[in-house]
Parts: C-alpha cells; sequence; structure tokens
C-alpha cells in the first residue's frame, strides 16, 4: 500500500479542514456520544458479521490478539496479546496471551478462548460471511465447503492450525501469508468467551459435533443479538431498527473510557438527523453528499474532508438469480413482464448496462467531485494500483483504455443484440433493491434506470429501498437481481478486493454466480508469490479479465468526510475501521471544550 500518500495527506487534514466557528452552546449530554447513522446492524457475532455497522460495535466491545496503531494500516499494537513471533519461514506465528484480562461476564481470558474463538469462527464459517480469511492461510482453502454446500474439511485440519501451549497461541500457516497480521487485527479476529457461548448453547468445542454448527441460518448465529467481550464497552442493548446502546467497561485491562455510554442511533430521514446534529442531540452524524453544503460553516460543527478511503461502491450483475418467491424478477421469463433468473448470464445485458451509467453526471452530483471512477477491483492506495506498474511485462494490456463510459448508442447496440435479439423486441421489467437511506446507491440506481428506460420504452425498471438487514439477507440468498454495495478494505492488499470481487467463492462474486477457474488460478498465484513484478503480472491479469468479463462496474472511489460537533475530542482517522467516517474507535473518543 502507498503509506506515504496515506499519511502524509491525512496530516494535512487534520490542520486545514475544520469548519465553523466555536459555538458558545453548553456541551449536551457530556458522558454520552450520540452518533445518528443509516442501518442497522446485521448481527453482533464476531464470526458472522461482515458489515460496517456491524463492525462498528464489534470494535468496542470485543478485542482482538492484536489492533492497528493510531492512523497506520500496517503497523500494529498489542491488545489480548501482549508480545508475539513470526518464524523466519513465515508459517508459524506465536502469539503470548495477556494475564488478567476479563471478560465482561467476569471470567478471566485465557489462551483456551483464544484458540475457542479462532476455531468456533471457521466451525460457524457462514455463507457470505470474513471467515475465508482465517481459512485461506491455515488451511490453503477459501472455506469449509464446497460451491455445492457439502463440507470438504475434517477438523483435525482446524484443531492443528491452532493450538495452545502454556501461555502462548500458535497458529501454523499453510504457505506464507503476508497479511496474516492484518486480518488478526480486524473484528473477525475478535476474541469471544468460550464459557458464555457454550452457555448461550454455541459450539461445545468438540469434534463430533462442529458439523452442527457449520453455516447457521441467518439470525440463528449464537452471538446474534448478545456479546460478552473485553473491550472498553459492554453492550447495554440493541433494538432493531432504533438504536444500540453501549456502556462502559469500568473493569477494562486499560483506563476506563472517558464516555460513560455511546448510543448510535437508526435515522434515515436526513433533515431528522440534520436537526438533531444542529441542536447538538447527535454528535456525529452521517451526511449524504448532497446536503454537505448544509453544514458548510455552520457553528458548532466541525468538517474533516478529503480522507483518502480504501473502498469502491459497484454494481455487480446477478447471473443465478434465485426466483424463489421473488418478486423483483416479475414474471420470470423473457416476455416484457420480468427477467429470466439468469437474465445477466448474457454479457451484452452487462455490457448494456455498464454503457448505461453515467459517471460524469454521478460523480459530480452525488459526490460533488470528491470521488473517482474505479477502473476495476483494485483500487488507488493499494499495491499495484499504477497502470504503468501493473502492466510491466504485459504490454499488451493498456490498462489506462480498459474503463466503461457513458455511451448509450454502444448501450444500444448491446442490447439489440442481447439473448439473440429478443431482448429488444420483447423488453423486460426488473427491480433494483438498495438499502434505504443510502442516497448515493439510490441515485445509481435511478441513473440506470432513467438511460435504460429512455432507450426502449419496452425496458422497465423499478428502484425500491428496503432495510439494511434484509439487504444482506437478500444478496446471501442470491435474491438481488443487480446490487449496489461498497466494499472497505479488511487490509491494504490486491488480493482483499480480487478475491471478494472475482473469486468462486468470493463475497461478492459467489452471490452473483460468477465463476472463472482461470480467475481463481490467478488469485490463488497472487498471494502465493512474493517476487513484486511477478504479483503484477498476475494483478494486471485480473483487471484485465474484469473489464472483459464485466461481472460488475465500479460506480466510485469516494474522499471521505468526516463530521462532528466541536465538543467531540479524540477523534482520528484510520481508512480501515468500520464507520471510519462517522465514530471510529469510540475508546479515544471524549466530549468537552
Amino acid at each position: 500500500m502507498r503509506k506515504f500518500w496515506l499519511i502524509v495527506v491525512i496530516g494535512s487534514i487534520f490542520l486545514t479542514s475544520i469548519a465553523g466557528g466555536i459555538a458558545a452552546q453548553q456541551v449536551k449530554n457530556p458522558d454520552t456520544l450520540i452518533e445518528a447513522s443509516i442501518g442497522d446492524i446485521d448481527s453482533l457475532d464476531p464470526a458472522w458479521a461482515y458489515d460496517t455497522a456491524s463492525g462498528e460495535i464489534i470494535y468496542t466491545v470485543y478485542e482482538p490478539l492484536i489492533f492497528w496503531k493510531g492512523g497506520e494500516t500496517d503497523k500494529f499494537v498489542p491488545r489480548l496479546a501482549e508480545s508475539w513471533s513470526i518464524s523466519k519461514d513465515g508459517l508459524t506465528y506465536t502469539f503470548t496471551i495477556r494475564k488478567g484480562v476479563k471478560f465482561h461476564n467476569g471470567e478471566t481470558l485465557t489462551p483456551e478462548d483464544v484458540e475457542y474463538s479462532i476455531e468456533r469462527a471457521m466451525v460457524q464459517d457462514r455463507d457470505g460471511g470474513p471467515v475465508w480469511m482465517l481459512y485461506e492461510p491455515l488451511l490453503g482453502i477459501g472455506g469449509s465447503r464446497d460451491g455445492k454446500g457439502n463440507i470438504v474439511v475434517d477438523f483435525k485440519d482446524i484443531d492443528k492450525a491452532v493450538e495452545v501451549k502454556g501461555d502462548k497461541v500458535i497458529f501454523h500457516l499453510k504457505k506464507p501469508y503476508p497479511p496474516f497480521l492484518s486480518i488478526l487485527a480486524n473484528s473477525w479476529g475478535s476474541i469471544v468467551s468460550k464459557k458464555f457461548c457454550i452457555e448461550h448453547g454455541g459450539w461445545p468445542g468438540t469434534a463430533e459435533t462442529w458439523k452442527e454448527y457449520n453455516n447457521p441460518a441467518p439470525g440463528k448465529e449464537t452471538l446474534h443479538s448478545i456479546a460478552c467481550g473485553t473491550g472498553p464497552f459492554k453492550l447495554e442493548s440493541w433494538e432493531p431498527g432504533v438504536q444500540t446502546t453501549l456502556v462502559r467497561n469500568d473493569n477494562y485491562w486499560r483506563a476506563p473510557a472517558k464516555l460513560k455510554r455511546v448510543i448510535i442511533k437508526v435515522v434515515e430521514e436526513w433533515t431528522t438527523r440534520k436537526l438533531m446534529f444542529q441542536t447538538g442531540d447527535a454528535d456525529t452524524v452521517y451526511v449524504p453528499r448532497q446536503y454537505m453544503k448544509e453544514l458548510e460553516k455552520v457553528k458548532g460543527i466541525r468538517i474533516y474532508k478529503n480522507l483518502p478511503t480504501l473502498q469502491q461502491g459497484t454494481a455487480f450483475f446477478n447471473f443465478k438469480i434465485n426466483p424463489e418467491g421473488n418478486p423483483d424478477i416479475g414474471s420470470g421469463k423473457l416476455d416484457g413482464n420480468g427477467i429470466p433468473p439468469d437474465f445477466f448470464s448474457d454479457k451484452d445485458v452487462r455490457l448494456g448496462f455498464a454503457y448505461s451509467f453515467d459517471w460524469d453526471t454521478y460523480l459530480r452530483d452525488v459526490w460533488m467531485g470528491e470521488a473517482v471512477q474505479p477502473r476495476g477491483p483494485i483500487i488507488e492506495g493499494l499495491p499495484y494500483f499504477s497502470p504503468e506498474e501493473l502492466a510491466k511485462g504485459i504490454p499488451y494490456i493498456n490498462l489506462k483504455e480498459k474503463i466503461y463510459h457513458f455511451d448509450p448508442e454502444k448501450a444500444k447496440e448491446h442490447f439489440k443484440k442481447a439473448w439473440e435479439g429478443k431482448l429488444w423486441d420483447k423488453g423486460f421489467k426488473l427491480t433494483i433493491l438498495y438499502n434505504s437511506g443510502n442516497v448515493q446507491r439510490e441515485t445509481a440506481a435511478s441513473i440506470f434506470k432513467d438511460n435504460i428506460e429512455a432507450l426502449n420504452p419496452k425496458f422497465k425498471i423499478e428502484v425500491r429501498p428496503v432495510e439494511w438487514p434484509t439487504y444482506l439477507k437478500d444478496l446471501v440468498r442470491h435474491k438481488l437481481t443487480l446490487f449496489i454495495i461498497g466494499w472497505l478494505a479488511d487490509y491494504p492488499d490486491p488480493h482483499n478486493f480480487v478475491y471478494p470481487y472475482m473469486h468462486s467463492q468470493g463475497t461478492f462474486s459467489e452471490f452473483q454466480s460468477y465463476s472463472n477457474p482461470i480467475v481463481d488460478g490467478l488469485i490463488k498465484k497472487g498471494i502465493e508469490t512474493i517476487d513484486p513484478v511477478e504479483r503484477g503480472r498476475f494483478y494486471a491479469q485480473l483487471q484485465y479479465i474484469y473489464y472483459i468479463d464485466v461481472p460488475g462496474v465500479g460506480l466510485h472511489q469516494p474522499l471521505a468526510r468526516h463530521y462532528e460537533r466541536d465538543w467531540v475530542k479524540g477523534w482520528y482517522y484510520n481508512p480501515i475501521y468500520p464507520n471510519s467516517g462517522l465514530g471510529g474507535y469510540f475508546y479515544s473518543l471524549s466530549k468537552g471544550y
């Protein structure tokens, strides 16, 4: 990753991007931080959650062995491990577990809890979850099941991958895996209480029972709505669709947090969030780009601008839509009143959509110019992003030119070819869903709708909002037609983008049924290759294939903003943190002048 670029830019932000004057207003709720955002939690289970709303809570309630050092993305500090070492061959990671740490239920942290936490995550391994990042380095595979859902792992291999020796926990990797520390530093590396999990019906830790706990149905994971970590805040309550409340852990092994409570409110209507923010009833708030001018130079509000991100928003095409009870595909046939489940398997349909998106309008009007169009899965800020660097040794690939643009005539050309010419004559009808409150995704869906319907009166698209948890469930069930969603880097390496975007078992590609054996092989070579030039060649080919296959189209890589009342103290930015533009890491925050 181009760490120097990130650090230098962030440094300038803190010096230059404060807007507004000092308010004479008294600090409201001085011991409580209130965040007003959109979208509810999906799950509180660290081995399940793979979204930013959930991750933000898990980051504060639980702790991993190591954590990111401040705003840096490649340096770590101890958390539940007081020290660690890596063998010369890169295959063995040894962590000495901190003594005297208490879980929220009063139980003392042990090395066995650490072993159980990692093994439990691999046992659970839900569809579309984050645990592929543990399977790949530890067992050399993408997960516990094959593409048909059959379990392909022997528990003894899971058991051997993580072991306890005295006060140490040892990880045995199949091959050197440079991002492994970054994986452990994230929310899916959180350490849970073995006793608490078992008491609440979780996996008992035995080889004989592990298959019973593999891939639970949504909402049936053990820690879905309960939590027991070691972090600076404890879960007080979760009212789905309303708010989540955290209370300070006064028995925290470090100094207790300065705040007594953190409340994350789900407020999907902008004017309500804005009023809460202006009156001081919210301390930090989610601000859609089209409304950001409404808060410029408002007294009592501080704004951080031009925050570099490692994320992008993408529109993904579902190649094999689940038709069961699915109203979004209409009749389910190519008859003008719906679409067949394999509608997007026709490449000309995908190209028709790709050439129908107006990036100039979208980036200007929605992102106010504070975003760029991605070239593919590998985005700016990651190693091998540079087209010149990527194409080294592959002269026939001009990556600078491999990017789609708004061209209605080309879109019409491809739609006329689609489905052997039948699509243009018969027309189609489908629904694009977006998570309610996300104006950017709503606008992107509407751009597709308006531009495609303008090509042919027989083309009909409906745009409809759904709640965030429902959106994620429909994604995993393969029910979404075209889904617009964002990806935040789990760790700063191109593998963390090409795998979820392109691998047959990737987070997005699996649920759009995109599978290309050549791609899977290139991804494997990319992560296993140490030589940087060779790695660059593999990632150049993957970027090129993404352009040729069109499984999705990148919509934006944004610069982020952070809005807070000027009485908030201690916020800092790390692009890896979930919801880093909102609360970030609550432990560091306080309120006062």
